[in-house]
This record gives C-alpha cells, sequence and structure tokens, in this order.
C-alpha cells in the first residue's frame, strides 16, 4: 500500500508539473535551442536505473577509471578498495589464519566500517556471486578485464535490493576492444616473502555488428610466515617478546594424578616412562613454554585462475543480444601450529597400562603440541557465471525510451581440506593398553593393531614419534559448500514528458531471484572424533519476487537562482518466501543555484536479507579468547564496584581470577585467555531482515575561473537496526555485567567446581551460546572530502593532483534495548580502525611516453588498550585510569598517526609496449601495534590488517598488438 501510495503521488504531481510547464516556457529566458543541440550518448549511472546525459547526481559516486586502478601497483580488486578513505578492513583478510570456514581465502570488501554482507557487488550493473554467508569474493573478477568502478557510498536497496546499505561497489567490463593485449608482473616484499605474479591476456574483436573479447588471467601470491620479519614473530611483538607464548608445547606436560603437580619432560629425555627424566613445570619463563607464532603463516598464499568471455551482438538498429560467462578458480593454502593437544580439551588419556605412563596402573592427564604435524588448511573455490541479456530502444510518448531483459545464473562450488588435527580414536588407541610381542612394544587390542595402530610416545619431545604413528592419529578432513543464484531480470525507462528542467523520466522493473546451496562438513570433525572445529550441516533456499518504480522529475533550468533544480523518487517492493515483504523508497534532489555549484542530497531505506547461513546454518563451536569481566585484577570488576556486585550474585568467588588455561596460572594481562572449552553458535530461521535509513548532503564545486578543479563535500548518516548478530563472548559478558543488560546472562553459565583436566576454575565460564539474533543498532555519520585538479598543460607535461579523505564524526553501537551506546570513533575496535580521519593523496605526471605518481595514505591515530595496566607495573599505558567505552576497562594507550607513502614510474615504448616500476610503502614505515585486536583474527602479530607489513616493490610490463 505504501508503495502504491508513493507511486500514485509522485506521478500526479509530475502531471500537474506538466501543466504548469505551459505557462513556465516564457519564464525560461535561456532556453537552449532545440535546433543547436547535440544528440549526446546516455549513459547509466550506478543507483539508478534512469539513463542520462548528465552524469553528476544527486548521490556521491566515487569512479576509478583504469590509469587508477593502474597506478595502485594492486593486482586484485579487494587490496583496489581498500585504498579508499570510505572504506574498512573486510570481515575475513588473507592474514586471519585463526578463522575457519569456506569463505576463509576470498578477498572482501567493506564500505564504511559497516561490514562486507552490507556492501552490495555488481558486474555491469548486476549481482554477483554470493556464498551461503552473504560474501562476495571479488578474486572471481579479474582486474584485467575492468573497464572502471563505481562505487556508490549511498544507500540504494529501492533500486537494488537487499545488501546495499553501506554502498554499492559496480564494476565496469570492457565493452569494446579490438586487438589484444599481454601483461606480466611481478612483485615482491623488501623481507622477500609474499611475492606475487600475475599474468594475464585479451583478446578482442569489433565489427560493426558484433563485438567480442575474451580474456584468461593467472596469478600466484606466495604466503608470509610469521617468524620472517620481528613485528610477526612472537605474539606480542618485538617489543614483548616473552609475552604471550603458549604453555602447551612439544615437550610433554603431566598432571600427578595423586597430588596435582604439574611436570614437564625433560628436554631431550626419550624415556617417558620414568619420573626421574621430569621437572616441574615452570610457567613464569619461556623454558616450558612454546612460541607458536614461528609455525604459522601471517598472509596465507593463493592462486587465482580465470576465464572470461563476453560478446554483444546488435540484431537490429535498436535490439542488441548480450552474454557473458566467466569461471574462476581460487586456491588458498594457511598453516596454524600443531594442536594443543591436551586431555582437558579431548578427553583423551594416556592409560594406566600404557607402557610411556609414568604413573603405572593411572590414568594419566597431559598436555603435548603436536608441533611436528602442523594443521594446514587448503580451500578451493570454483565460480561458473553466465549473464544472458536482451537490450533495445522504442520511441514512446515522443520520447526515447530503452528496455534490457536478462538472466544470470551462477554456482560456486568450495572444498575445504585440512591436515595436522587429531583423529581421536586413533589417538585413543596408541595411547592405550600396550603389549610385547616378540620384543616390540604394540598396542594391546588385536583390532587395534589390524587397523594399524602403533604406540604413542606422546610425551616424549621432537624426533621421538615415528612417522607412522603421524600417519595414524593424523585426520585429512574435507568440508564442501556449494551456492546457487538464478537471477531473472527486466526493466524499461524513458521520458515521459517534458518540463522547463528538461525530460520527466521513468524506470520500472521486476525481479525474481532464487538462492539455494549447502554445506556438507567432515563426517569426523561433525561427530567431534577430531580436534578440529566440529560444525553441522547446512541446507536451505529461498526466492524472492520483486518490482521497483524510479521517477526523476527536472524541475526547473536556466533560471536566475537556478540553473538546475529536480528530485529523485524511486521505491521498491520484495517478497521473501522465508519472511515476508518488505517496501524500502528512497527521495534525491539536486539543486545548482549556480553553474559552478551543485548542491544534492538523499533519504533512503535499505534492508539486508538473512542469509541461507543466517537461517539454515548448523551449530558450530569456536574456542573464543576474552577478558572476563569478574577477574579481580584485570576485568572490570577490579575498578567497578557493581560489576563486582553482579559478579558476586551470580556465584563468582570473591577474589575471583580468570585462568590461562594453557598455563594454568591467573592471567597476567587484559589481553584475557582463551576458552579450554567450546562455545556453540548457530543460525536462526525466524530471523528478520536488517533495516537502515540513509541521509546524505553534498556539494560539488567547479569554479569557471579554474578549469580543471573540483571540489566535493557529502555528509553521510547511516542508521542500522535489528542487526543480524552472533554476539561474540567477550560482549556478552560485558552486556551482561559492565552494561547490566539481564537478556545476556542466560547465555552462559560456570563451573560451580573446578576441573583440573580443563583447567576451569571455580565460577569459571563453561559454558556460552552465540546463536544469532536481530539485537541491536547501529550508527555512523561523518564526511567525505575531496579536491580533484587537473592543471594546464605545461611544457614539462600534464599534472593532477587528487585528494579524498573520510572524517568520522560517529559510530555508535547498541548491542540491545536499554544498553549503553558505545561509541568507539578514534579507537581500534577488534581488526577495525575506527579512524577518525583516512585521506589519500596522489600527484600524477605525464609527458610524452613518460608517467610517474606518488600517493600518500594517512592514517589518524587511535586509542588502544594498554599492553598492561597494572598500577605496579605500567607498560605502554598513557592513560592508566581513562575509561574504556569499548571493554568497559580501565586504562588506555593513545597510538599515533600513520602515512605511507608510495610511487610508480612509467615508460611507453614505440613498439606499444609499457614498462613499469613501483614502490609502495617506499619508506618501509611501520605502523603500531595494537594490543586491543585479537590477534588480529590469526593467531599471529596484534598487527593492524591495514597497513603495510613492510616495502613492497613491483615491475610490470604491458604489451599491446
Amino acid at each position: 500500500m505504501k508503495q502504491k501510495t508513493l507511486l500514485a503521488t509522485a506521478i500526479a504531481a509530475a502531471l500537474v508539473l506538466q501543466t504548469w510547464s505551459v505557462a513556465a516556457q516564457d519564464a525560461a529566458a535561456a532556453q537552449t535551442d532545440q535546433s543547436s543541440a547535440k544528440s549526446l550518448e546516455t549513459v547509466t549511472v550506478t543507483g539508478s536505473r534512469i539513463r542520462s546525459v548528465d552524469v553528476e547526481t544527486s548521490q556521491p559516486i566515487f569512479t576509478m577509471d583504469r590509469a587508477a586502478i593502474q597506478a595502485t601497483g594492486l593486482t586484485n580488486v579487494s587490496d583496489i578498495l581498500a585504498r579508499m578513505p570510505s572504506a574498512g578492513t573486510p570481515d575475513i583478510t588473507p592474514q586471519d589464519t585463526l578463522s575457519s570456514g569456506t569463505d576463509v581465502g576470498g578477498q572482501y570488501v567493506n564500505i564504511r566500517n559497516l561490514g562486507s554482507q552490507r556492501t552490495l557487488v555488481l558486474v555491469n550493473g548486476r549481482r554477483w556471486s554470493t556464498s551461503l554467508s552473504g560474501l562476495t569474493d571479488l578474486s572471481t573478477i579479474p582486474v584485467s578485464m575492468i573497464e572502471r568502478i563505481e562505487v556508490l557510498k549511498d544507500g540504494a536497496s529501492s533500486i537494488y535490493g537487499s545488501d546495499a546499505i553501506g554502498g554499492v561497489v559496480n564494476i565496469i567490463t570492457k565493452e569494446k576492444f579490438d586487438g589484444a593485449e599481454a601483461n606480466v608482473y611481478y612483485g615482491q616484499n623488501g623481507e622477500g616473502d609474499g611475492q606475487t605474479q600475475n599474468y594475464n591476456f585479451t583478446w578482442g574483436h569489433s565489427t560493426e555488428k558484433n563485438s567480442i573479447i575474451a580474456g584468461i588471467a593467472y596469478q600466484n601470491t606466495d604466503p608470509m610466515w610469521n617468524d620472517s620479519r620481528s613485528e610477526t614473530t612472537y605474539a606480542q611483538g618485538p617489543r614483548h617478546p616473552d609475552a604471550g607464548w603458549s604453555g602447551t608445547g612439544p615437550y610433554g606436560r603431566i598432571i600427578d594424578p595423586n597430588t596435582g603437580a604439574q611436570y614437564v619432560i625433560n628436554h631431550g629425555a626419550t624415556d617417558s616412562s620414568n619420573l626421574a627424566n621430569y621437572h616441574p613445570f615452570d610457567g613464569s619463563s619461556n623454558a616450558d613454554l612454546y612460541n607458536s607464532q614461528k609455525d604459522m603463516t601471517f598472509r596465507a598464499g593463493s592462486k587465482l585462475k580465470n576465464l572470461f568471455l563476453q560478446d554483444r551482438y546488435k540484431l537490429t538498429d535498436n535490439i542488441t543480444l548480450h552474454g557473458m560467462a566467466s569461471y574462476s578458480t581460487r586456491d588458498t593454502s594457511s598453516q596454524l601450529a600443531g594442536y594443543p593437544f591436551s586431555t582437558g580439551t579431548t578427553g583423551v588419556e594416556i592409560s594406566g597400562d600404557n607402557a610411556y605412563n609414568p604413573f603405572p596402573g593411572q590414568d594419566l592427564s597431559f598436555y603435548r603440541r603436536t608441533a611436528e604435524m602442523p594443521r594446514v588448511t587448503w580451500n578451493n573455490s570454483r565460480l561458473a557465471h553466465i549473464d544472458l541479456g536482451v537490450e533495445g530502444y522504442f520511441q514512446f510518448l515522443g520520447h526515447d525510451w530503452n528496455w534490457d531483459a536478462g538472466y544470470t545464473y551462477s554456482q560456486n562450488k568450495i572444498r575445504v581440506r585440512s591436515t595436522g588435527n587429531i583423529y581421536l580414536p586413533n589417538a585413543t588407541a596408541a595411547l592405550g593398553p600396550t603389549t610385547t610381542i616378540d620384543g616390540q612394544l604394540a598396542c594391546a587390542s588385536a583390532a587395534d593393531r589390524a587397523a594399524g595402530c602403533v604406540p604413542w610416545n606422546i610425551l616424549a619431545g621432537p624426533g621421538a614419534t615415528p612417522q607412522s604413528v603421524w600417519n595414524y592419529v593424523n585426520h585429512v578432513g574435507t568440508d564442501r559448500q556449494t551456492s546457487s543464484t538464478d537471477d531473472y531480470t527486466a526493466n524499461v525507462s524513458g521520458g515521459l514528458f517534458d518540463l522547463p528542467g528538461g525530460t520527466v523520466s521513468l524506470a520500472v522493473g521486476v525481479e525474481h531471484r532464487g538462492e539455494k546451496g549447502n554445506f556438507r562438513p567432515d563426517a569426523a570433525d561433525s561427530a567431534g572424533l577430531t580436534t578440529n572445529l566440529a560444525s553441522a550441516p547446512t541446507s536451505g533456499a529461498y526466492n524472492t519476487n520483486e518490482a521497483y518504480v524510479e521517477l526523476d522529475v527536472p524541475l526547473l533550468r536556466d533560471l536566475p537562482g537556478a540553473q538546475e533544480f529536480g528530485i529523485n523518487v524511486a521505491s521498491r517492493y520484495s517478497h521473501y518466501s522465508n519472511f515476508g515483504s518488505t517496501t524500502n523508497n528512497k527521495y534525491s534532489f539536486r539543486y545548482r543555484p549556480f553553474a559552478d555549484l551543485l548542491v544534492r542530497g538523499t533519504w533512503a531505506e535499505g534492508f539486508r536479507a538473512p542469509t541461507i547461513d543466517d537461517l539454515y546454518g548448523g551449530t558450530g563451536q569456536s574456542f573464543e579468547t576474552f577478558l572476563d569481566p569478574c577477574d579481580s585484577k584485570f576485568g572490570a570488576a577490579a575498578s567497578n564496584a557493581a560489576v563486582a556486585q553482579r559478579c558476586a550474585a551470580s556465584g563468582v568467588p570473591a577474589g575471583y581470577r580468570q585462568v590461562n588455561s594453557t598455563t594454568g596460572a591467573p592471567i597476567t594481562n587484559n589481553n584475557g585467555s582463551q576458552t579450554p572449552v567450546a562455545f556453540l553458535s548457530g543460525s536462526n530461521p525466524n530471523l528478520q531482515p536488517e533495516q537502515s535509513i540513509t541521509r546524505t548532503l553534498g556539494l560539488v564545486y567547479s569554479p569557471h575561473q579554474v578549469e580543471g578543479l573540483d571540489f566535493t563535500v557529502d555528509y553521510y548518516n547511516i542508521y542500522v537496526k535489528n542487526i543480524i548478530s552472533s554476539v561474540d563472548a567477550q560482549s556478552i559478558l560485558n552486556y551482561c555485567y559492565v552494561q547490566n543488560d539481564p537478556s545476556f546472562c542466560s547465555r552462559f553459565t560456570r563451573s560451580a567446581s573446578a576441573d583440573a583436566s580443563t583447567g576451569l576454575a571455580v565460577g569459571s565460564v563453561n559454558n556460552l551460546n552465540e546463536s544469532l539474533a536481530n539485537l541491536g543498532t547501529l550508527k555512523t555519520e561523518g564526511y567525505d572530502i575531496g579536491i580533484h585538479y587537473r592543471l594546464p598543460e605545461t611544457a614539462i607535461g600534464t599534472f593532477r593532483i587528487a585528494s579524498d579523505s573520510t572524517y568520522l564524526t560517529k559510530y555508535e553501537t547498541v548491542s540491545g534495548p536499554g544498553a549503553i551506546p558505545v561509541t568507539p570513533v578514534g579507537f581500534m575496535n577488534g581488526e577495525d580502525g575506527l579512524y577518525r580521519l583516512r585521506s589519500n593523496l596522489q600527484v600524477d605526471w605525464n609527458y610524452k611516453q613518460f608517467g610517474a605518481s606518488w600517493t600518500v595514505r594517512y592514517y589518524s591515530g587511535l586509542k588502544d588498550s594498554c599492553y598492561s595496566n597494572d598500577p605496579n607495573d605500567l607498560i605502554e599505558c598513557s592513560s592508566p585510569n581513562y575509561t574504556n567505552p569499548w571493554w568497559g576497562t580501565y586504562g588506555m594507550s593513545q597510538k599515533g598517526s600513520v602515512a605511507f607513502n608510495d610511487a610508480q614510474f612509467r615508460y611507453t615504448a614505440p613498439w606499444k609496449g609499457t614498462f613499469t616500476v613501483g614502490v609502495n610503502n617506499i619508506f618501509n614505515k611501520k605502523g603500531p601495534f595494537y594490543y586491543s585486536v585479537t590477534t588480529t583474527g590469526t593467531g599471529s602479530a596484534p598487527y593492524n590488517p591495514a597497513f603495510d607489513i613492510d616495502r613492497y616493490w613491483y615491475v610490470s610490463y604491458n604489451q599491446k598488438f
């Protein structure tokens, strides 16, 4: 009903304006002589379905042409878009080593720090494939086929439907190309790792009726390893090399079944059955601890292969057929340190009848990292995408109209293969009772021996375990996921009638889209028979039927004080088979008081529909790292009496200390500890869509006195409610105790007694549920500022100066009803740096066959948690009494701003070959370490993933034929 009223009002207003326009013709004294008007080609601008000759719209659009893309020296779309000041850290990055799932290894984009799922990605104006979790992998789009990238930094659900909340990325591919082009690229980090090789070849041929383009691309990026540089070798960076080490190393640690004392086998000893070969566990020094960072990849390696074919055929003068097909494969690999195997996390014990047990006759609890068998994950993704359509033109009501109809099909198949996890039934057998057969130690069970069982001397250090044992206990797991989309669209747009300001235009369209997919986890992992995280299968589908209408009304033109004034109204109705219907409207205006100045603004409703994974995903497990607010030394209870009272009321004992699960000792800093028991997360089939309101207001000033100079300022305000969120462990505990929201207190339980096998103390969190819900709100606002100047040509060439900045004034989150708003602008929030100011400045120069550019990327300083805010031992804590609104704890460390400088030089030879050499982060600038980054989601050093890890240089050669 809402949509019908909107449409009727808009059309009625347009008809009244048509009548008024007859009387207004005389007032328009400066009307353009129609006989001298030029016939201009109309174009489609991202964010509107109406074709227009005016490319300046009422919406803020950032455009990168092919030259700007090449000037970055980057070879994948995700990294290119991440350079935008308005972009945040994607939900998953190549250095998310600890993250699991089928999306790991992909490349994503995140506009406005609103999340990758709230950024819609289009290719040539049509939706690209998404995973079951709603993420769009940009690695499937080869850079060699891109003509330009348009980024609409505005809500656009009224035009495109779901997901267009943070913005829309529209990747435009080449439409016409004659000849052939080959590119070769090589780059590497200053430390000699992360080598990238890129090869692509494009061929095209155009005739009067037909234009065909084919391309092939290959890219190989080698991994970066933690132990290759000081920034990543240790968990807390080079300033604290003794911190963050694991208590579970490759030398066996045992718990005396009689006294509870812990012992570690002497390094180098192999007779684990003799207690004399052990010494008391020392958790205070590195002697018995282990630096697991050195065994891990910092950034994953990948191989990308793309095939691309596009054709446009002019069937008649007014009808054109078009088609596009692409096939992409992505292979990524990452490595974690060997599994920290222990009785507490698996329930597996060393049998009292095992010959290697130093306490004969008594089952024994143990800790042992399988460092000799690191955990390696290979992720293979294959995407097939087909886009077929027809478009045409016709005359109606005395105006040009265009129409199009199309069908898009995409299918994504992902296989994740992992090794290095332990198959628990075999480990139980290998650590079970033993016997002697023909003078050789063997597993006591004949059935186990027949299955390949070999006794495991697990407590001895590296070198004492033969390969036959590793082969027996190692589990090779395989997960598979398939998702597919069928999308049918039809659109028509054109002019209705003329007003003094121009032609009133209308666009209408319909869309039917079906999404389906399934995830099949490894059977042994799913059954809990391995040390890999368990997950349940996912299977589901939904479809949506949608219709939209857009009306553009240019009211005034060429009048004193109103060189141009127009409005645009759009509305989209969407009906989903799972949750029902939603209607989203958008209103925008453009006003040019005089020729040099454009004022523009929008008000738009938006939504994000729950994904298949949100609705139908199986229950998963994760081992979360968190700081317990009830910890009496580092938690909020240490300085907040109200929190301490709430903790006591929930059964937490006085003086409670959170225990480091790997060392068994109380935690020593604000970083907390990883839970020794898995927490649960899951889907919710009753989820409703997220909803948003976006407001923008901007100015575009192009003074005629200085040709080539443009200033833009755009204010944005985005409000999102009913956010679909799993709510992590840290947030749940903080909401319950710090923000006093009792609805979160039922999501977890605490131990009533100590458990030596798991390391849980009395009062420790022993169970926590992170299932999804429509919960909370998010509001962000700020300014985008752009200055672009193409200087007049000089004797030494042409210069172009471009400056783009985003100034963030608000980023406010509310966890749920009654919760305290948190405004962490200027803070490091997990992986996202909520910078007050991000800015890019580039100077580009061209002279004959030479060209060069210099780019400066600036990030303002951030507030970070202290390494330690212990009053007796302050470390990296500039404001120990500062109340941190994000974590609810005291202490803040101010980290300074940082700027990276990039340089590039180009030379075009007479034979149409172009040589390029460049260096990104030319001064090898090191950004700050952020201790509030939860190991960057990586298990690696707490380094900001937005920053360059070190200097990166590259060379490329382009040959046109």
